[in-house]
């Protein structure tokens, strides 16, 4: 630490920031205090002096104390301008002036970019226009004719707007877990979506004079240019896979690919980096010396070129990172000064975070980073472990190896899957990319409007290797095991993971030291082992270890090193292992406790139940309702779907390797489209159904899909039972038995009246699922429940609500015939139906049955106990 005073101070930096952002009020004064007394008794047993103990432990202070700063300063001023409060101001239609402040991006029929305001009001001309204080807000235009394509093409950052729209608050997390788009936003300090239907609903007008963000149009515009140069030298998708490798453009990138490439551990290939930017400034040094141009010449025009690479790259925190280090080592390099690496990299971080504190939450920093650092502190102990290999393979190794290890605790904790052939992968393929498709590509970028049959061959040729590449991704992952599932770690564990990562292979590689140390100098007597003995083959007799290994001989005792390095390595190694198995199986350890999550998935159902003994069942998986065709033009390249977007991305947060049953209560979209994500993306063991088909290309998909993926299908009906365990029941009461010889699965273009409906029993507590069922249904159960066998009576503790509380369902005898405690109602917030019916809360509320809602309270939480249930649910508060 004296050596290294900066990566010290921001490490501090780091630990204060980090305590400003988890902690507020007296548990951030006793963090900071604890701390500070951690570096007094440092600085009291003497590893460090006074002095630097009191610059630590400023800079500890100071950056929880600026993190605060930035917090206080981070909220929006707009409802105190306009004089209401924000939920007044939510979904108020205003007009705003500003000025672009971001690149403009379409995608489908929606354009987006950030607007930097000015004024704000319902009337800029009338006395209710107020000053905007510069506050940011996020525009979304939804494009109403393809002819105003050409128009948005024209808006470039800087413009100035003035725009009419609908003022909205981002969505907060609605499920436990989900991503937060408000948090997200508000960590680039936005705090309003400002929506407008059309471009006639924007004015825009160019800049009046020069402007220092003139810079950013510039490099807007080349990289448009350069994206454009791409399209017409690339076939698609070879186009969008270029773009994002060659100039980090990764929005024409196609959905399928980027999935393969990220199911791999391979996305940090497709965002610009520090293998780009080494590269880049590589080249240029090349060609400068070969110019006979000096060396502190060259160095400097490098150093100088590096900012408009970085902005060219379109300046995301990873390459911003690595074009701070390469300026810093250059100047070093240029000065004489400051060659420690891991001196560059702290300099990088501390500039960045002086400079917008809220990096410390972006993913890319966090991993641009952690992985660097990683590899400057880990690979020098990994490097021994390969030195019988050549020195070329070793260090491949060593480098893809340790990157591996670095990144596993960042990528489970942020995307819950780990592939076990990465690290097969990452060795393979990055050089391939890097030293062949990545140069070919520029090169074809660069002779494009000089030799442009040249340019076409190259770019047909890295065609064929990109062929390659998406042929080699596409098989590896095709093996579906190598796949694994992990719940999200916390803080302490992956701290715990970093220490025994490096407590072992600082082992492993003191003891490889030790065993190739040789025993004395080349000057010394030799030992007497070291004779060699009648019929030996010049090795020592004892190990077959050639002259100079460490002899076991009594005369020359094994040296320390190796005594305590052999526990100590079993030892590590255990402690990593149970720290994985606790990891990977944290989402299974339910400790005889089931629990029910009526998770928020919109405008439709999903319900996930755990049982006491770890089993999972997914009730429905909610769907993305499209109404009409689209035009072709109005189609994004990665449309929402609940499926995608929020379901499977919870199942694996939540660290559920397998499902054991999926139950598809019936074939509407708003209950079945998210289950293509899941089926594609997670084990399931069976698929329950209604055992009717629906006529839908969708719903043959899901069927098709269940089939190719081996999953184990049943038609359920009134009377069957499923035992998932000791402690949990679930009695099926609808739809009715099918007529005898029916042997093909009828088509019902009408579901809701064949939902699945169910009765379950888990630790002796009753709960009904019924679907979309009708009253009708309702009517039939109730008098089936007259037969022994048919229908386990008595009152249940929660109620699902039928059809989303419609009108069609839940009849007051329906209510009476359970009398549940609770209910729990799934609907979208402002749904176009008017869901729940207002008749419906009436009679709940008639029967004294506690209400909730996901359009209220985002997802629901049951822990259920024998001795009772626990209830949360997100939203804290009633409201959207």
């Amino acid at each position: 630490m004296n050596r290294r005073p900066l990566l010290s101070f921001t490490i501090c930096w780091i630990a204060g920031s980090s305590a400003g952002c988890l902690f507020s009020g007296h548990k951030l004064l006793i963090y900071i205090a604890c701390c500070l007394l951690l570096i007094a008794i440092w600085a009291v047993s003497r590893g460090i002096r006074w002095r630097t103990a009191a610059v630590f432990g400023l800079a500890l202070a100071a950056a929880a104390l600026y993190w605060e700063w930035n917090e206080a300063r981070n909220i929006s001023l707009l409802p105190e301008a306009l004089g209401k409060q924000a939920n007044e101001l939510n979904e108020n239609y205003v007009t705003a002036a500003g000025v672009i402040t971001s690149p403009v991006e379409r995608d489908g029929d929606r354009v987006d970019f950030t607007l930097k305001l000015s004024r704000i009001g319902l009337d800029l001309q009338g006395a209710n226009a107020v000053h905007a204080a510069d506050e940011l807000v996020a525009v979304q235009i939804k494009l109403q004719a393809e002819s105003e394509i050409a128009v948005a093409a024209g808006w470039q950052r800087g413009d100035r707007v003035v725009m009419e729209g609908e003022l909205e608050q981002p969505q907060a997390a609605r499920n436990f877990g989900g991503f937060d788009y408000r948090a997200y936003l508000l960590t680039k300090k936005i705090h309003w979506l400002l929506k407008g239907e059309g471009t006639a609903s924007v004015s825009v007008k160019p800049p009046a004079s020069w402007e220092l963000s003139g810079i950013l149009r510039w490099s807007d515009a080349v990289r448009s240019a350069l994206g454009a140069e791409l399209d017409r030298l690339f076939q698609e998708p070879h186009a969008g896979y270029m773009k994002g490798l060659v100039i980090g453009i990764q929005e024409d990138l196609d959905p399928d690919t980027f999935k393969q490439f990220s199911q791999l551990g391979l996305t940090h290939i497709l965002a610009i980096s520090g293998m780009h930017v080494a590269v880049y400034v590589g080249v240029i040094l090349f060609i400068l010396r070969r110019c006979r141009i000096t060396r502190e010449t060259a160095i400097t025009i490098t150093l100088l070129l590096v900012p408009g690479y970085v902005l060219l790259s379109g300046a995301g925190p990873s390459i911003i990172r690595a074009g701070l280090m390469s300026m810093i080592a250059l100047l070093a390099a240029r000065l004489g000064l400051l060659k420690d690496g891991m001196h560059i990299l702290a300099a990088s971080a501390l500039l960045m975070l002086v400079w917008n504190p809220y990096l410390l939450l972006s993913v890319s920093f966090q991993l641009s980073f952690l992985v660097t650092a990683g590899l400057m502190v880990y690979t020098p102990l990994a490097a021994p472990l390969f030195r019988r290999l050549p020195g070329w393979l070793g260090s491949a190794l060593s480098v893809t190896l340790i990157a591996q290890l670095v990144s596993f605790p960042l990528t489970i904790y942020y995307f819950n899957q780990f592939s076990l052939l990465s690290f097969a992968a990452n060795l393979l393929l990055v050089p391939f990319i890097t030293f062949l498709v990545l140069p070919l590509g520029t090169l074809a970028l660069l002779l494009g409007r000089f030799w442009n049959a040249a340019a076409l061959v190259i770019a047909h040729f890295a065609e064929l290797l990109n062929n390659v590449t998406f042929a080699g991704v596409e098989w590896v992952n095709g093996f579906s095991a190598g796949t694994l599932i992990w719940a999200s770690p916390s803080l302490l564990w992956i701290s715990i993971y970093y220490t025994l990562l490096y407590g072992l292979l600082y082992i492993l590689k003191r003891r490889k030291e030790a065993r190739f140390a040789p025993q004395y100098m080349e000057d010394e007597t030799r030992p007497l082992s070291e004779l060699e003995q009648p019929g030996d083959d010049g090795r020592c007799h004892h190990t077959g270890r050639s002259r100079g290994a460490l002899s076991p001989h009594p005369l020359f005792p094994v040296p320390a090193t190796l005594r305590w390095s052999g526990p100590a390595a079993v030892l590590c190694a255990a402690g990593m292992a149970l720290l994985l198995y606790k990891g990977y199986y944290a989402g299974e350890l339910s400790g005889g406790t089931g629990a029910i999550s009526y998770l928020d998935v919109g405008q439709g159902d999903s319900i996930l139940i755990t049982t006491p003994e770890g089993a999972h069942i997914l009730v429905d998986g909610g769907g993305t309702v499209s109404f009409g065709d689209w035009e072709e033009w109005r189609i994004r390249r990665s449309p929402f779907e609940v499926g995608a977007k929020t379901l499977l991305p919870l199942l694996k947060q939540r660290g559920i390797h397998r499902l054991d049953a999926v139950i598809l209560t019936h074939g509407d979209q708003d209950h079945a489209g998210g289950l293509q994500a899941v089926l594609e993306g997670m084990p399931v063991s069976a698929l329950l159904f209604n055992g009717t088909l629906t006529g839908t290309e969708a719903y043959a998909e899901l069927m098709d899909t269940a089939l190719a993926k081996g999953v184990r299908m049943y038609a359920v009906h009134q009377g069957q039972m499923l035992t998932p365990d000791d402690e949990t029941r679930l009695f099926f009461l609808w739809p009715e038995l099918p007529a005898e010889g029916d042997s093909l699965l009828p088509e019902v273009e009408e579901q809701n009246h064949e939902s699945v409906v169910f009765r379950l029993e888990m630790n002796g507590r009753g709960f009904l699922f019924t679907g979309d069922m009708d009253e009708a249904a309702e009517r039939d159960i109730m008098e089936a429940g007259q037969q022994a066998g048919i229908l386990k009576g008595g009152p249940i503790e929660v109620l699902k609500v039928a059809h989303h509380g419609s009108k069609t369902a839940t009849s007051a005898a329906w209510l009476e015939f359970w009398n549940p405690g609770a209910a729990v109602i799934s609907a979208g917030v402002h749904n176009l139906y008017g869901h729940p019916n207002a008749d419906v809360l009436k009679r709940l509320a008639d029967s004294a049955t506690a209400v909730y809602r996901t359009d209220l309270h985002g997802e629901i939480q049951l822990r259920v106990r024998k001795e009772g249930i626990t209830v949360r649910h997100k939203r804290l508060a009633p409201g959207p």
